[in-house]
């Protein structure tokens, strides 16, 4: 492999690359989501009950579910603020490793939410991704974390 013609570009800018896609994958599904009403009190709660009807997830994960479903009104802005702020950061390179930790963690919930009800594979490989931005040193290249790391390198960023 070292000696392969084929340019190879630094871990850290593929990573960095990872990034900026996953904040865009979380972006552009917040707003098909507001463009849905999915935020909305009656829009969440019909997609949390469709879940839990259609869905194969766990008993007690079904029932964390329902908790939502009930206080709709909350957990749909909720998620908005969510999933909109993990975009921004993951896209401007803030916060980047616990950024994708819990983006690695609310896929990880909707993962379990659609099982039986969608490709197992498509909610797979953004946690993959959110793993690796996690572990990796995704926030060394194009990222606002390089200028805060340069300014204060005392921060554990």
């Amino acid at each position: 492999m070292s000696k392969s013609r084929l340019p190879a570009l630094d871990p850290a800018l593929v990573l960095a690359i990872l990034r900026v896609a996953l904040g865009a994958l979380f972006l552009s599904t917040f707003f098909e989501n507001l463009g849905k009403d999915l935020y909305t009190s009656k829009g969440y709660a019909g997609l949390i009950r469709y879940y839990i009807q259609y869905g194969h997830a766990p008993a007690l994960w079904k029932q964390v579910m329902g908790l939502m479903a009930a206080h709709a009104a909350i957990a749909g802005p909720m998620q908005a603020v969510l999933e909109s702020s993990l975009g921004i950061l993951l896209i401007i390179g803030l916060l980047s490793r616990p950024a994708a930790l819990v983006a690695f963690g609310f896929l990880t919930g909707l993962w379990l939410s659609e099982w039986g009800i969608g490709w197992y594979w498509e909610l797979l490989m953004p946690m993959i991704v959110a793993v690796s931005v996690a572990l990796g040193p995704s926030g060394e290249r194009a990222a606002v974390d390089v200028a805060l790391a340069r300014r204060w390198p005392q921060l554990p960023i």
